[in-house]
């Protein structure tokens, strides 16, 4: 593993842990203030910078006390990191199965696409 890469797993990391452990000020330190959360494939924006992930998430926090992401599988190459997850401990009882993608510039998240 490169250098770059050992920065863009730590970077995705810290978020992954950050929200476990819902720590929405942690959590943000990774994402750079003009992140770009997108669909994939598509690349349609779903919002863009990090107030409105912030109102996001703290929402999901408080509505979802439970949840808890398990890391199933990274890969790492370059600045991506793709992550597969199994989220439970939804308030609908319902796990799902979710797949991120992240790509860091200037270590911080600059884009991030949810896999349908």
């Amino acid at each position: 593993m490169t250098h770059l890469e050992e920065k863009t797993e730590r970077l995705a990391q810290q978020q992954l842990d950050a929200y476990n452990q819902q720590n929405i000020d942690e959590f943000l330190g990774a994402y750079c203030d003009d992140v770009t959360v997108m669909t994939f494939p598509g690349d349609e924006v779903i919002y863009r910078g990090k107030e409105k992930m912030r109102k996001r998430y703290s929402q999901l926090f408080k509505n979802n006390p439970n949840q808890h992401a398990e890391l199933i599988s990274r890969i790492v190459k370059g600045n991506i990191v793709i992550d597969y997850e199994y989220v439970t401990g939804r308030a609908n009882g319902h796990p799902i199965n979710a797949i991120a993608m992240y790509e860091i510039k200037e270590d911080k998240i600059q884009k991030v696409w949810f896999i349908k």
